[in-house]
């Protein structure tokens, strides 16, 4: 019984200091500061818990197709995700250094996810990490797997090929006549 007391007691005492050192304005929020290894601890696993959770749409059936991948590779351009990721050939934003926690390098982190979890998190976004939500941005779900795809195969894209993938097409025809 005695134990059960202290065990209590020691729970109220890191309780109520927690309390004091997060609503006491003891925690900065800045972005120029890591966070404490224990918070940035609990909010990989909380992010990790959420995403298996709820991550459980099936990839649809042409989600490999080389037509998908370069759709997806156009759709990561236009919609700015290399400005944050990077991709093969395209350096960051300089931007992008200043978010806390740092974006990922996706062709260093792309096989731990399953299509399925990289969906939903590109959907969704993540809170408090700078990842915004690509639906509340207006992109579809089509879309969206499209960029899936693309992501699967980063590791194996070479630069050439995003850049011609991600390169507007050529005008075709004459060009117009200026006027005189």
């Amino acid at each position: 019984m005695r134990v059960l007391a202290v065990i209590g007691a020691l729970a109220i005492i890191i309780a109520v200091g927690a309390t004091a050192f997060f609503f006491g304005g003891l925690y900065s929020v800045a972005g120029t500061q890591e966070d404490p290894a224990l918070v940035h601890w609990a909010l990989a696993q909380v992010r990790t818990a959420s995403i298996n959770h709820h991550a459980t749409d099936a990839p649809p059936a042409n989600v490999a197709d080389s037509q998908t991948v370069q759709a997806g590779a156009r759709a990561f351009a236009t919609l700015g995700c290399a400005n944050c990721h990077g991709a093969p050939g395209v350096t960051w934003a300089k931007f992008s250094e200043g978010l806390r926690p740092d974006p990922p390098d996706l062709k260093d982190v792309i096989d731990q996810l399953t299509s399925s979890q990289l969906f939903w998190v590109i959907k969704n976004g993540i809170n408090m990490t700078g990842m915004p939500s690509f639906a509340l941005a207006g992109a579809k779900d089509e879309d969206i797997w499209a960029v899936t795809a693309f992501l699967k195969k980063l590791p194996s894209v070479s630069d050439a090929d995003y850049k011609a993938w991600t390169s507007p097409p050529a005008p075709t025809g004459n060009p117009p006549t200026p006027p005189r």
